[in-house]
């Protein structure tokens, strides 16, 4: 994996301008913060990210993947104040999940999700190195 940063270009915060990569694709579906049975258990906007970041990792596995293969991430956010003011509690749920690989991602702020409670939706695309 390689990360593509151009030179001259401000350093990126928490996300690479792109990731060139070769191997097996893992594509993952938008993720939301609720559990394995699909029960969310916080309205929180951290631990819904959080909890959508170990949904992330829990199908990674499935395919034998990591979240250091993660290629791409894209973020769907109900409120784009929500976070931005999340700021540190954020990149700390991230970094306990992630690690500190930081892959090419979009934040978008959507007017609704598909699961009514639903403070996020995190879709991801990894590549596993053949």
């Amino acid at each position: 994996m390689e990360i593509l940063n151009p030179a001259g270009w401000p350093r990126p915060k928490g996300y690479s301008n792109g990731v060139a990569a070769r191997g097996r694709v893992v594509c993952v579906s938008g993720m939301v913060g609720w559990d394995a049975q699909g029960q969310f258990h916080t309205d929180d906007f951290v631990a819904q990210c959080r909890q959508a970041l170990e949904n992330i990792v829990a199908v990674l596995r499935e395919a034998g993947a990591g979240p250091q293969h993660i290629v791409r991430m894209t973020w769907y956010v109900l409120d784009k104040r929500e976070y931005l003011d999340a700021g540190a509690a954020l990149g700390a749920a991230y970094r306990d999940v992630i690690g500190r690989h930081y892959p090419a991602m979009s934040a978008v702020q959507v007017s609704a999700l598909m699961e009514d409670r639903a403070r996020v939706e995190i879709e991801a695309t990894a590549v596993v190195p053949d």
